[in-house]
């Protein structure tokens, strides 16, 4: 296993639909493994690979409620249900907003061996399958956000140090102890 650098708000693949996977060999068992170590080494509770330059639909999680990955995941919204609650994202550190999502989904795909998985969903685990999975496709949390808060959120990346000196991609701890909050650690 290894602590991959973390792509941040600005690099291109953050943007971009990631590709299904067609082949479940051992490379793609590996980048679950460094999928892993990265996100636990920079504290969050879930890493999508597009965050490690992997243009490929895998994320890892690992929530109170349940840890694992998924491997061309997708999700439907059970119930009508939303909640709002705090989200960050490792590829934007310093910033955590109140995000609407749905309360419960369903999740699907497979794992890095080609197995079908299928779980249900709720709280903050459902809040890391949808953030995740947005990853996936090139979204990121701030584009979920009401206008005036994602300006806001933009304008307070535009002045980090980071931004500023036009870094997109960071080692482990580069810039410091990981963000808390639900794709942080500190709950």
């Amino acid at each position: 296993m290894t602590v991959q650098p973390v792509r941040l708000f600005g690099d291109p693949i953050l943007r971009a639909r990631a590709a299904e996977v067609t082949e479940f060999d051992r490379e793609l068992r590996q980048l679950v493994l460094d999928l892993t170590e990265t996100m636990y080494d920079d504290g969050g509770v879930g890493m999508a690979a597009p965050q490690i330059g992997v243009g490929l639909r895998v994320f890892v999680y690992d929530t109170e409620d349940a840890r694992g990955h998924l491997v061309n995941p997708t999700y439907t919204v059970v119930g009508d249900e939303e909640q709002v609650g705090p989200e960050g994202c490792l590829s934007i550190p310093g910033l955590r907003y109140d995000t609407r999502r749905a309360l419960r989904v369903r999740a699907s795909g497979f794992d890095m061996n080609g197995a079908p998985v299928e779980f249900a969903a709720e709280g903050l685990l459902a809040r890391c399958v949808q953030h995740e999975t947005d990853h996936l496709d090139g979204v990121l949390f701030i584009d979920r956000l009401d206008p005036a808060a994602r300006k806001e959120a933009m304008r307070t990346i535009r002045e980090s140090d980071w931004f500023t000196a036009g870094i997109t991609v960071r080692g482990s701890r580069a810039l410091g102890a990981a963000q808390p909050g639900p794709f942080g650690r500190g709950r």
